[in-house]
């Protein structure tokens, strides 16, 4: 089996790469010459440079691979980040995935094909809309969740028009090593680990802490959408998501034990977003009807989160 995974170098992107090479499978990535990754000593054979926007050099790739899946996880892939970066965000996931699809159908309309679709999607909710289903109106309210929606509506017209194996997980906030500092846990952990190492003052600065988030570690969402492109059904969104939420001043919490600091929290306004709901939680029955189960705790989640960030600063 060929397996072709664009954000190969990603955190989500990278994990999909080692379960399908544990399986034996022939894989390959894509990533921009301007990812971080080019510039290790050692250079990884089975990367591929190519930005999705240059649709003739990604229909190149595939031509020349000819691959049976597909894993589209190259993105502008944070939330907060789409209101400074508008364009990029709706060029990049939009016009990116229309790419993909594009290539696929010319040359492999066979391959399975696995879209990162998004849970800010389901937009400006409340409490009561939660836990949130599949089927429910989305209203999504960034530019990052405007342009995710773009990307599952195109999904969905590629399975319906072109009868292709689309596949469309709704991803819920994906946590795990080798990520940047760009999300709430993130940020936390390499701030605790900057204050363990004694290079920071024991002052952790913080943005909204009562929101509560569904959060997901990337191994067990990899497994889930795995079980998606073997067992779901083509152009039917299905959450990738644990059913249970977390408050961020739990996560915080749990995290300055697992660091063993005694950190003084500071309110950043900075760090607030413009629109952050309150509650965002998913309805996981779906997947669970695939037969998903969860494997790893929050805690042990946040425990490799810290410990990868002790060995990054």
């Amino acid at each position: 089996m060929k397996v072709l995974v664009t954000g190969g170098t990603g955190m989500v992107g990278s994990h999909f790469m080692n379960s399908f090479r544990n399986e034996g499978a022939e894989v390959y990535g894509i990533a921009r010459n301007s990812a971080s990754s080019r510039m290790a000593a050692i250079q990884d054979d089975s990367i591929i440079r190519c930005d999705v926007l240059e649709r003739d050099a990604l229909m190149k790739i595939f031509k020349r691979i000819e691959p049976d899946v597909v894993i589209h996880m190259a993105a502008q892939a944070f939330n907060g980040d789409s209101w400074n970066l508008e364009y990029v965000t709706h060029m990049t996931n939009y016009q990116g995935t229309l790419n993909v699809l594009y290539c696929a159908h010319e040359t492999v309309p066979e391959a399975k094909i696995l879209l990162a679709c998004s849970s800010a999607e389901y937009g400006n909710i409340t409490e009561a809309d939660c836990p949130l289903k599949e089927d429910r109106l989305l209203t999504p309210h960034t530019p990052y969740g405007v342009s995710k929606a773009g990307v599952e509506n195109l999904g969905r017209q590629y399975a319906l028009n072109y009868k292709m194996k689309v596949f469309l997980p709704r991803m819920f906030i994906h946590v795990g090593t080798g990520h940047p500092p760009a999300t709430a846990i993130q940020n936390f952990a390499r701030q605790l680990a900057l204050i363990k190492k004694g290079v920071i003052k024991p002052e952790i600065h913080v943005g909204n802490l009562e929101s509560a988030r569904d959060f997901i570690d990337v191994r067990d969402g990899v497994r889930a959408m795995r079980l998606l492109l073997e067992k779901g059904n083509p152009g039917e969104p299905v959450n990738i998501c644990n059913g249970k939420a977390y408050k961020i001043q739990e996560i915080l919490d749990m995290l300055v034990e697992i660091s063993g600091t005694d950190a003084k929290v500071i309110s950043d306004p900075a760090l607030f977003r413009v629109a952050d709901e309150p509650l965002l939680l998913g309805d996981d029955s779906r997947i669970r009807a695939l037969g998903y189960k969860r494997e790893y705790t929050m805690y042990q989640t946040l425990e490799d989160v810290f410990h990868d960030w002790e060995t990054r600063v």
